[in-house]
């Protein structure tokens, strides 16, 4: 067997779904990543950033459905609760720095938890966005599984809402780097919960990357976040509207 009967052995092979999408999505964020790692990992070359943009390319370029692709990838989607459950581990390892600053994190997750709901509202307002687009946004700075149970809870669009929270995620891990450096934050503490608050689990996924103290506290500003904009969306929508 030639070389190159070999390769159209493996093309044949990676074509046959499910496959197919999930090799897919892994080459397209090893691409993403290789590109980050070339880049002297420059924040906006995001790798999520990128997979999204080249699995979105080749569905669109031949018009393949969201559904098709997902029943193919949907293993990365179940894999995405034990890598959650994972991040206890690295928590634990710093638990001493969580408990000693326990009154610090609250405060700061609720305080920030209010200005993502109350500056997501200023700036619909400001734009004149319909009504349903204002509840879809609202819950766009937690974790895309809770912002869009709370969309459905208050009336908004929950496939909206996870389209807008990946964006706040990419962004947040994208930019928030250069906005703490701007502020002259240097604690990891609290570079992590800054992080946290404002892109969820693909900021957390970063920040994890770059230090683990950093990434311990933005998983906890992830998940402390999530319980409390659950908490507070519904109420600032009946104070609200």
């Amino acid at each position: 067997m030639t070389e190159q009967d070999r390769l159209y052995q493996i093309w044949v092979y990676l074509q046959a779904e499910p496959l197919f999408w999930l090799t897919l999505t892994i080459g397209a964020f090893l691409v993403g990543d290789y590109l980050y790692k070339k880049s002297n990992q420059f924040p906006l070359v995001n790798p999520v950033a990128i997979s999204i943009i080249l699995v979105s390319s080749v569905l669109l370029i031949f018009d393949i459905d969201y559904e098709r692709y997902f029943s193919g990838a949907k293993f990365i989607h179940f894999m995405l609760g034990p890598a959650t459950v994972a991040l206890a581990i690295p928590i634990y390892k710093k638990w001493h720095l969580i408990t000693h600053n326990a009154k610090a994190i609250m405060a700061a997750v609720v305080l920030g938890s209010i200005f993502a709901i109350l500056t997501t509202y200023a700036l619909a307002i400001l734009f004149d966005l319909d009504h349903q687009l204002i509840l879809s946004l609202l819950p766009r700075s937690v974790t895309a599984p809770i912002s869009m149970g709370i969309s459905e809870l208050i009336g908004g669009i929950p496939s909206l809402t996870a389209i807008i929270t990946i964006i706040t995620g990419i962004i947040g891990a994208a930019l928030g780097a250069f906005v703490l450096d701007l502020m002259k934050i240097r604690s990891l503490s609290a570079r992590g919960m800054g992080i946290g608050l404002a892109s969820h689990g693909i900021g957390t996924a970063r920040a994890m990357s770059r230090n683990e103290e950093a990434g311990v506290f933005s998983a906890v500003a992830m998940g402390l976040s999530g319980i409390v904009t659950s908490i507070l969306v519904p109420i600032a929508v009946k104070i609200l509207f």
